[in-house]
C-alpha cells in the first residue's frame, strides 16, 4: 500500500525547483561541476547528461511527424491567386525552423520544451486565411502576430497575464493538456475515429473494431511502454518507441499493408500517415527556397479591419496555446513553483514569440512549444540540453526525411497516451470542495480535447471562472487582468460574426 503525497509536500508546491533556487543546488559529491552541467543546471535539477540525451531523442521521435504533417496541411491550401506551397519545400523549412527554435529555446530558457510548427495555426492558415490573401501575405500576418507576442512578453504584460491565472486553472490546464495529448494519440493511431454520424460523433476503431494491424501495433507499443514505465525502467518510453517501430517495419515487410490514403484510394486497414518502410535513397538535399517569401500586402488586399481580425485570431491562439502548454510541461517536469512559475519565464515567453516570427519568415507557419515534449520529460528530461539534442535531430531530419518518416504515427501515438496519463495525475492537487472552482476546471479540462484546441479550453475555463466565482461572492479574489482576458476570449469565440461584420 502506498501513501499519497499531500499537496503541501509536492515538488510543485514546496518550491523545491523554483527559479531562484534551482541553480544553487550543490553537487552531492562536492566536486566542481562541468561547464555544460553548470550552464544547463543538470545536476541541480536532478538529471544527468545521459538522461537529457535520451529525453531529447524521445521528444524528437514523438515530434518528428510534423516534418511530414505540416507540409501535408500547408501544401493543400490554395491561395487567392491559385498558388500552393511545395511539399518538399515546406518539409525542409519545417525541419529548419523546428531545429533552430528548439536549440534557441534550450540555450536561452534552458528548458526541455521542443518547438515546431503549431498544429491549429497551420490549418487556420491553409483553410481560412489563404482563401483571402496570398501565401506570402498569410506568412506576413504570422510574422506580425509573432512581433506582437514578443512585445507583450518583453514589456511584461504576458507575464502579468500568466500571474493573474489562479493556480487551480493552471493545474486544470495541465490536466486538460494531458487529456488532449492522449486524445491526439488515440485519434492518430486510429484507436478512436469519427463515425460521420451526429451521435455518437466518435467511435472505437473502424466500425467498433480495432482489429487492423496498425491499431494492434499501437496497442502493443502502448502496453509495452506502460509496463516499462510502471516498472520504472530507464528509457522506458524510448525502448517502447524503438520496439514498436521495429515491429511495424517487420509487419509491413511481411504483409505490405500500405498507407491508409493513396491518391483517391482508401485503405481502412492502412498506416495513417507514414508507412514504416524505406524506399529509395535515405538522404536528400533540403530545398529552402521558401525562406524570406513574406509580404505585408494583406492590409491593402482585404482591408485593415479584416486583416486585424486575422492577426487577433492568430495572437489569441498562439498566446494561450503556448502559455497553457508551457504551464503543463513545467508542472510535469516539476520545475514549477507554488504559483506555477518556472525558471526564466520571461525569456521563455519572448523566445516563444520569436518562434512565430521565424516560422512566418520561413513559410513554415508559426513555431511554438509542442505538447509532445512531455514524452521527453516523461523520459527524464529536465534541462535545455535535451532541446539541443532534439534541435540537432530536426536539422538532420532535413537531409533524412525518408528515415524520419519510418516511425509510424501509430507507434508515436502510444507515447502520447502514456504522457497524457502522467499529466492527468496533477488533478489530485486541485481542491474541488467549491463548485465555483469545480465547474471552470471541468470546462477547461474537457473543452480542450473535445474541440482539439488548448486555447478553447483555456477560454472556457477563464470565462466560467470570472462569471461563476464573481456571482458566488468571490469577485474580490479575481484579478482585474483576468476580467480583461475573459472579455477578450468572448470576442475570440464570437470572431466569426465579427469578421463577417468587418468584411
Amino acid at each position: 500500500m502506498t501513501t499519497e503525497t499531500s499537496p503541501e509536500t509536492t515538488p510543485e508546491t514546496t518550491g523545491g525547483a523554483n527559479p531562484e533556487s534551482v541553480a544553487e543546488t550543490p553537487q552531492a559529491s562536492g566536486k566542481p561541476l562541468h561547464p555544460i552541467d553548470r550552464f544547463f543546471e543538470i545536476t541541480g535539477r536532478g538529471s544527468t547528461v545521459g538522461t537529457e540525451v535520451r529525453g531529447g531523442i524521445v521528444t524528437f521521435v514523438t515530434m518528428a511527424y510534423i516534418v511530414i504533417l505540416n507540409p501535408i496541411i500547408l501544401s493543400a491550401g490554395v491561395d487567392v491567386d491559385g498558388n500552393q506551397l511545395g511539399f518538399a519545400q515546406v518539409s525542409a523549412v519545417t525541419g529548419l525552423t523546428a531545429g533552430v527554435m528548439t536549440i534557441l529555446f534550450g540555450l536561452v530558457a534552458r528548458l526541455p520544451f521542443g518547438f515546431a510548427a503549431g498544429l491549429g495555426i497551420n490549418s487556420f492558415l491553409a483553410v481560412s486565411v489563404v482563401g483571402q490573401v496570398t501565401w506570402p501575405e498569410a506568412m506576413g500576418l504570422v510574422v506580425i502576430n509573432g512581433l506582437i507576442i514578443v512585445l507583450l512578453a518583453a514589456t511584461g504584460l504576458r507575464r502579468l497575464i500568466f500571474d493573474a491565472v489562479p493556480i487551480q486553472l493552471k493545474l486544470a490546464i495541465t490536466v486538460g493538456i494531458g487529456l488532449f495529448i492522449a486524445f491526439i494519440g488515440f485519434v492518430n493511431a486510429g484507436f478512436v475515429t469519427s463515425t460521420g454520424a451526429a451521435s455518437p460523433p466518435v467511435g472505437l476503431g473502424i466500425g467498433g473494431s480495432v482489429a487492423t494491424v496498425p491499431a494492434l501495433v499501437f496497442i502493443f507499443t502502448l502496453l509495452l511502454t506502460g509496463i516499462l514505465v510502471a516498472r520504472k525502467v530507464k528509457g522506458g518510453i524510448l525502448i517502447g518507441l524503438v520496439s514498436g517501430t521495429v515491429l511495424a517495419v517487420v509487419v509491413e515487410a511481411i504483409w505490405n499493408i500500405g498507407p491508409m490514403f493513396a491518391g483517391d484510394a482508401f485503405n481502412a486497414g492502412g498506416w495513417s500517415l507514414s508507412v514504416p518502410e524505406l524506399s529509395g535513397s535515405i538522404v536528400s538535399l533540403p530545398d529552402l527556397s521558401l525562406v524570406g517569401q513574406v509580404s505585408f500586402g494583406s492590409f491593402e488586399r482585404i482591408g485593415v479591419l479584416a486583416a486585424v481580425m486575422l492577426v487577433f485570431t492568430l495572437v489569441f491562439t498562439n498566446f494561450f496555446d503556448a502559455m497553457g502548454t508551457m504551464t503543463g510541461l513545467s508542472k510535469e517536469a516539476q520545475l514549477a513553483d507554488a504559483k506555477g512559475d518556472f525558471p526564466r519565464l520571461k525569456s521563455a515567453l519572448i523566445v516563444e514569440g520569436v518562434g512565430a516570427v521565424a516560422g512566418g519568415y520561413a513559410s513554415a507557419s508559426s513555431n511554438t512549444v509542442f505538447i509532445e515534449s512531455g514524452a521527453g520529460i516523461g523520459e527524464g528530461a529536465r534541462t535545455g540540453l535535451a532541446n539541443i539534442v532534439t534541435g540537432l535531430l530536426f536539422l538532420a531530419a532535413m537531409f533524412f526525411t525518408p528515415l524520419v518518416s519510418i516511425v509510424p504515427t501509430e507507434v508515436a501515438s502510444a507515447a502520447l497516451v502514456i504522457v497524457g496519463a502522467l499529466m492527468m495525475a496533477q488533478i489530485r492537487y486541485i481542491d474541488f470542495s467549491e463548485f465555483s472552482v469545480l465547474l471552470p476546471v471541468f470546462l477547461a479540462v474537457t473543452v480542450m480535447p473535445l474541440t482539439y484546441s488548448i486555447a478553447n479550453g483555456i477560454g472556457a475555463g477563464f470565462i466560467a471562472w470570472v462569471v461563476v466565482r464573481s456571482l458566488s461572492g468571490k469577485a474580490r479574489e479575481i484579478s482585474p487582468l483576468l476580467w480583461v482576458v475573459a472579455a477578450g476570449f468572448l470576442v475570440y469565440f464570437a470572431r466569426g460574426p465579427v469578421e463577417a461584420l468587418f468584411s
